[in-house]
């Protein structure tokens, strides 16, 4: 099966992701396929929905390679790979060309995530007129993430600029039975109409979700938190300042005492917006990959991604940060030094932490100017972040200390490369818009959509 059947069939397919197990009628064989008309009840959408979140959870998304890939794309002055996995060292070595099956592994599993919450919007009026607006908020969720992710991997960076002629990746957003060739092969649609459904998707979704959900599922602040990034990257500081600003004062959230306690934990901390759960069933650890498998040392991982010394450099001796860390060796023997950040086997994966919000704020305050949003300036809200890590205080900030911070405090969870992007650093001597930061639309789904373009380099 090509992965463009994860598009275009992807709704057919929606057992496979059915999660929890509760529901028989979607407790099936793969061969045994369900279609969206035989979605009937409250249970069969809500096991749909639960199905998404397990597609978030898998390796080919959240699970590791939404954050890992990342990571590699943006590693030259933070990690080095020392595995043996050949697409890994060319994702890391910017030398993948169009057939890279992480490329694939990763367009396929998020429009099955899509394909599933489509069918939930689809069918949500069989769900309890109580519980609609909140399932529907949900399903718009996951699908705002996962097109954010799409954009930002598969199109060039917003800050590039020719947003309207820039091409992204295709919207689908109705759900698919029955594939009808000139129906479904879809074009890529441009940058800026994802960054428009994103926006509306995030938008519903804090307006219908709850304050409070179970661990695992997103809650209002969610959807905030992931809108500040959105915001972030389209250069709207107020609108980034406002969104951050509401999950900061009104979310509940606290920085924990120490890092080390934000990570490893068995379920989300206090200071995690939004997190994704890990066992031994959701593709976490060694023999079915994870950010375990990659960043943490033998015998627990692979020791893939080690630390590069010069990185530690960018902390203070003082900085609890650079300490988090321990040396090990990889599957090869190879010793190095390696992030305390993935450390255990199935636990939960920070997505989006207080500390990136509150990093936000202070970095869209500082750049749209006038009377900070929340009241606290950007100064006070860097030295918060600081603080935690017994950083030095800094007494004035610049503009050069918010990406300095983002890439001591968030390191290795996925964020260097979209800081790169949208203030236009470089990644070693590539620029930021440079070709090979950018992921190719995978051959296997142009072999079967004409309608669909490559991504220049490839």
């Amino acid at each position: 099966m090509k992965i463009t059947k994860y598009i275009i069939h992807a709704s057919l397919g929606l057992m496979l992701i059915a999660g929890n197990g509760c529901n028989k009628k979607l407790d099936v064989l793969p061969q045994q396929q369900i279609t969206p008309e035989q979605i009937t009840t409250g249970e069969d959408v809500k096991a749909v929905l639960f199905g998404s979140y397990s597609a978030l959870q898998h390796f080919n998304s959240f699970g590791e390679r939404n954050l890992f890939v990342a990571d590699l794309l943006a590693g030259d002055e933070q990690l080095k790979w020392v595995g043996t996995f050949v697409n890994y060292r060319q994702v890391f070595q910017k030398r993948q060309d169009k057939t890279l099956s992480i490329a694939e592994g990763m367009w396929g599993r998020a429009y099955i995530a899509i394909a599933g919450v489509n069918t939930v919007l689809e069918k949500i009026s069989v769900v309890d007129t109580s519980e609609q607006k909140s399932i529907a908020a949900e399903a718009k969720f996951i699908r705002g993430i996962v097109y954010f992710d799409l954009v930002n991997f598969f199109g060039q960076p917003y800050s590039a600029g020719n947003t309207t002629t820039n091409e992204a990746v295709p919207l689908i957003l109705e759900s698919v039975g029955t594939y009808v060739p000139d129906r479904d092969n879809k074009p890529r649609a441009s940058v800026e109409n994802v960054y428009k459904q994103v926006i509306q998707d995030l938008t519903d979704a804090a307006a219908g979700l709850p304050e409070s959900n179970d661990d695992g599922r997103a809650n209002k602040y969610s959807a905030l938190a992931f809108l500040a990034r959105v915001y972030m990257n389209q250069g709207k500081y107020a609108e980034a300042a406002t969104a951050a600003n509401d999950v900061i004062t009104n979310g509940g959230f606290n920085l924990e005492s120490t890092i080390e306690k934000a990570f490893n934990n068995i379920a989300a901390s206090s200071e995690d917006i939004f997190t994704i759960q890990q066992t031994t069933q959701s593709n976490a650890g060694t023999s079915n990959n994870g950010m375990t498998t990659f960043y943490a040392a033998k015998p627990v991982g692979r020791g893939d991604a080690q630390i590069l010394p010069a990185f530690l450099d960018r902390y203070e001796d003082n900085d609890t940060r650079k300490a988090f860390v321990y040396s090990g060796v990889s599957i090869t023997g190879a010793p190095g030094t390696y992030t305390g950040k993935f450390k255990d086997l199935y636990k939960a994966i920070p997505i989006v932490r207080l500390s990136e919000v509150i990093l936000t704020r202070a970095e869209a305050n500082f750049r749209k100017g006038g009377a900070p949003v929340g009241g606290v300036t950007p100064l006070e809200d860097i030295n918060e972040v600081r603080s935690r890590a017994k950083a030095t205080p800094l007494l004035v900030v610049t503009s050069n200390d918010f990406a300095d911070e983002r890439f001591r405090e968030l390191a290795f969870e996925g964020d260097r490369l979209w800081t790169v992007k949208r203030l236009k650093l470089k990644v070693g001597n590539l620029n930021y818009n440079d070709p090979k930061l950018v992921l190719p639309v995978p051959q296997s789904e142009r072999d079967v959509n004409p309608n669909l373009s490559q991504n220049q380099g490839y």
